[in-house]
């Protein structure tokens, strides 16, 4: 074997040598004494160099020995090509260093290499605005539609919801708006609202500042719990609604009051220009949950708060006598220049794995309709469900993130099947989680050994060895070997990993 790594070395110098000079092959060869097929075996290493025939051919090249073998080992990579060592796709097709110093020595090769390459990635990302270009002309066209027919008709969307505009709609806000934050904190202070709000104190909010009758009816048809009638200014809930939920549902209510009156809802829609007509609606009603979560808890109590009890969620959750999940959204809305919190992602998941509800500052990339990876800790904690799920988490770019989530259940009639499961989970990047209370007994000492290798989805994920993989990544070569079996069918089949 070390013979063969010699004599490959020695060869493929020799032909850099020649090319450098721009020497035909069979030219070489005859002034060499030998055969034009015996100096392309040298060439590829599959031959011995004699000494006598190595001297001449340095001599030859005008080369010293010192010189020529000092320089053995070190055979360069073409740029183009070096830059695609990294490339998730050469890799399933066990392209190494070696193979692109190998192909180096061939410019022609080597160029039009890269060339196919650059054309693949150049290729797919147009595919990619072309599908973005269709989406804009199908919008435009059913917009027209609608106007001239008076029909609902609702565009294709190729993907892209009113649900994924709105949480890009959050990411360029920040998820931070000071209008309702002025807003929640006037009523507060004009209501003298204490700490722990009661929904006695919203109640008694509705009825002085809007004129609004409250009143609880059990629901005329599915599972209704809110409803308001603008015409008798009247708004009725579900009885069966507990504190908790009821408070945060009276907030909110109080939010979508507010946001009549200041049209704010009106004019970041306007700013953000939503290409779904249900878009607005969406964003009205997340602003009135927004508004719901400064009510119940006022940033600059709330964001003292969250620092004393470094992010503890349950205890949170407990000072202010609010459910856990919005004290998970309050804490990523901690935005304010003078008052930052540190940036953190939100998850909500349900045990299928289906994502309702994602905010992300800390840059995680969360996939739209197409899975997402089952190795986070808001899919994991699941499997142990009376507890919060915590670890460190490795994306395939080096990034690690620190995550918690928690399983919350809410049974009906008795049953939990019958009734809602959901995970939540928070995270930020594994450097701020020292100012977590959830991670103070879990330091990142060794990241190789701590953090768990996650991606993004199966289908966009780098990942080779994955034995949680549910599809094959469009990034690799997807290779079937029925002779060869991996842990998992869909990992991608490298050629090394196949017996010699």
């Amino acid at each position: 074997m070390e013979t063969q790594r010699v004599n490959a070395s020695i060869g493929h110098r020799l032909r850099e040598l020649r090319l450098e000079r721009g020497r035909e092959q069979a030219e070489v060869a005859r002034q060499l004494g030998i055969s034009a097929a015996y100096m392309n075996l040298i060439e590829k290493g599959k031959r011995t160099v004699q000494l006598p025939l190595l001297w001449k051919a340095l001599s030859l090249y005008d080369v010293e020995v010192e010189t020529f073998m000092g320089s053995l080992g070190k055979q360069r990579v073409e740029e183009g090509l070096a830059r695609l060592l990294d490339e998730p796709l050469l890799k399933s097709l066990n392209i190494t260093s070696q193979d692109l110093a190998d192909f180096s020595t061939e410019p022609k090769m080597a160029a039009t290499i890269a060339a196919l390459f650059n054309l693949y990635k150049n290729t797919r990302t147009q595919l990619e605005s072309v599908l973005e270009r269709m989406h804009r002309q199908a919008t435009a066209k059913a917009s027209v539609r609608r106007r001239g027919s008076g029909s609902d008709e609702n565009p294709r969307r190729l993907g892209y919801s009113p649900f994924d505009e709105v949480t890009d709609f959050l990411q360029r806000q920040k998820n931070y708006f000071p209008e309702l934050e002025a807003a929640a904190e006037r009523l507060r202070r004009d209501y003298k609202l204490p700490r722990r709000v009661l929904s006695e104190n919203l109640i008694e909010v509705l009825k002085k500042e809007f004129r609004t009758k409250v009143a609880w009816a059990a629901p005329r048809a599915g599972s209704v719990v809110r409803h308001y009638d603008s015409e008798r200014n009247t708004l009725t809930f579900s009885p069966n609604l507990l504190e908790q939920p009821l408070k945060f549902q009276l907030a909110t209510s109080i939010g979508l009051r507010v946001l009549d009156e200041s049209a704010l809802d009106e004019r970041l829609a306007r700013e953000f220009k939503p290409r779904h007509a249900e878009t607005s609606r969406l964003i009205k009603i997340h602003l009135g949950n927004y508004f719901g979560g400064a009510l119940l808890l006022p940033y600059e109590d709330f964001h003292r708060e969250v620092e004393r009890t470094r992010y503890d969620i349950e205890l949170l959750s407990n000072l202010f006598e609010v459910s856990y999940e919005a004290v998970a959204h309050r804490v990523c809305n901690l935005a304010d220049p003078r008052r930052p919190g540190i940036p953190m992602h939100f998850l909500r998941s349900d045990i299928a794995g289906n994502i309702s509800k994602v905010y992300s500052a800390t840059g995680l990339k969360v996939p739209v309709a197409s899975g997402s990876c089952p190795k986070w800790a808001v899919h994991s904690a699941f499997l142990n469900p009376s507890s919060i799920t915590r670890q460190y988490s490795l994306m395939p770019d080096r990034t690690t993130y620190f995550c918690f989530a928690k399983v919350m259940v809410q049974p009906a009639q008795g049953s939990i099947i019958r009734g809602t499961s959901y995970s939540i989970g928070l995270g930020t990047h594994a450097d701020a989680a020292r100012h977590l209370a959830y991670a103070q007994d879990v330091p990142l000492t060794d990241p190789q050994k701590m953090a768990i290798p996650t991606g993004s989805s199966c289908a966009f994920c780098e990942r080779t060895d994955c034995n949680q993989r549910a599809a094959p990544s469009y990034k690799f070569a997807f290779v079937v070997d029925e002779y060869t079996k991996k842990d998992n069918f869909f990992s991608p089949l490298m050629e090394s990993e196949k017996p010699r």
